[in-house]
């Protein structure tokens, strides 16, 4: 299953280069000038997990195949664009497709690469962005409210369920608090999804410092890690030069360069993490001589809806899940010696999946 993560902030906070080091790629050009990604750009990059190479040399698997999440560069917002300035709703729009926001903030100083606000305030950034999306997601309600008015007058159920939910958001929104901060009820959760609310989305905080802080961090990205502690959002910190960079390393010279920068691992890797942890997921894996995958699911998914992950006939058709935890796996040389060893469950529909259960699925279409 996809997720998608769209990285915002305003011109020039390094939205693009931290895009090209997620993605390895160039396709996002990072130049300095606001709005050098025109489109916005989409890259899968694959989740590090550790556990599936260790999986696979246990399993004597031929292919690996890693979990993968979607990052989206989306061109730089500027103040005034929930009314169309710079390139306004083209911009808003692409959030909308997204189930999370990345907020990157500038956390450097450089005389060289322009600040379009004329001085680094990465909470002051911060701040006008999320401004302008709730901006937007008022502006949304309020064209869309009389419509469904109308409807829940003429005893539409559905429309008076979501009347409730609107009103819910521009109590929110109109005393200037983002549309995540309101308590929807359990039952009313995918209702809320569907109104498509831009500040909605669960936020991660990137406060993106110069080289020499990329380690300790520095008075700018503690300013951000004070704000995201208020927002209850995650924060990381690190260097997108550094991690573009390390992007076009191999292994052993990858790991020579963050030990000269007192790092133990990319930034990028924390920040998949940190997505991971945002969105609620976790992996669970296959394993044979085949393939060894992991797939990506949401935390608290049974046994036949992480199955509808690989295939629906999975799901529809589920019978049990052959379970076998991955330090069990690991520890008894694989399938045959977990299950030799008692270590193999045979779980049914009910069974919530585990992070680093590896599995197998009897299914009958």
């Amino acid at each position: 299953m996809g997720f998608k993560c769209g990285i915002v902030g305003l011109p020039n906070v390094g939205k693009s280069t931290l895009f090209n080091a997620l993605t390895q790629t160039a396709a996002a050009q990072a130049a300095n000038y606001p709005f050098c990604t025109i489109e916005p750009n989409v890259g899968e990059v694959a989740v590090p997990e550790p556990r599936l190479d260790a999986l696979a040399k246990v399993a004597g698997s031929k292919e690996i195949v890693p979990a993968r999440m979607n990052f989206v560069d989306i061109a730089g917002l500027v103040e005034g664009a929930s009314q169309g300035e710079g390139l306004g709703n083209k911009f808003l729009a692409n959030i909308r497709e997204t189930d999370a926001i990345i907020y990157v903030l500038r956390c450097f100083d450089n005389d060289d690469i322009t600040h379009v606000r004329g001085k680094v305030d990465p909470v002051a950034d911060f701040e006008v962005v999320e401004t302008e999306l709730m901006l937007a997601d008022l502006d949304s309600l309020e064209k869309r409210k009389a419509g469904v008015v109308k409807k829940a007058n003429s005893g539409d159920k559905e429309a008076k369920a979501q009347v409730a939910l609107i009103d819910l958001a521009l109590a929110e929104l109109t005393e200037g608090r983002p549309a995540r901060k309101a308590k929807v009820p359990a039952d009313d959760i995918k209702a809320w999804q569907m109104l498509q609310l831009l500040t909605s989305k669960p936020v991660l905080f990137v406060a993106n410092v110069d080289e020499a802080s990329s380690a300790t961090g520095n008075a700018y990205s503690k300013l951000v890690e004070a704000r995201a502690k208020i927002e209850g959002a995650g924060c990381v910190v690190f260097s997108a030069q550094i991690e573009s960079e390390l992007a076009l390393l191999d292994g052993a010279d990858r790991a020579e360069y963050l030990a000269s920068l007192g790092l133990t691992e990319p930034g990028l890797t924390r920040l998949i993490q940190a997505g991971y942890q945002l969105l609620g997921l976790q992996t669970y894996f296959t394993a044979g001589p085949k393939e060894a995958r992991a797939w990506t699911i949401r935390k608290g998914w049974t046994a036949p809806k992480a199955a509808g992950v690989i295939h629906g006939d999975f799901e529809k058709g589920f019978i049990r899940a052959e379970t076998i935890a991955f330090e069990d796996y690991i520890a008894f040389g694989g399938e045959v010696g977990a299950k030799d060893n008692g270590k193999m469950r045979s779980e049914g529909k009910e069974y919530v999946v585990q992070d680093g259960d590896v599995m197998l699925f009897r299914f009958n279409v």
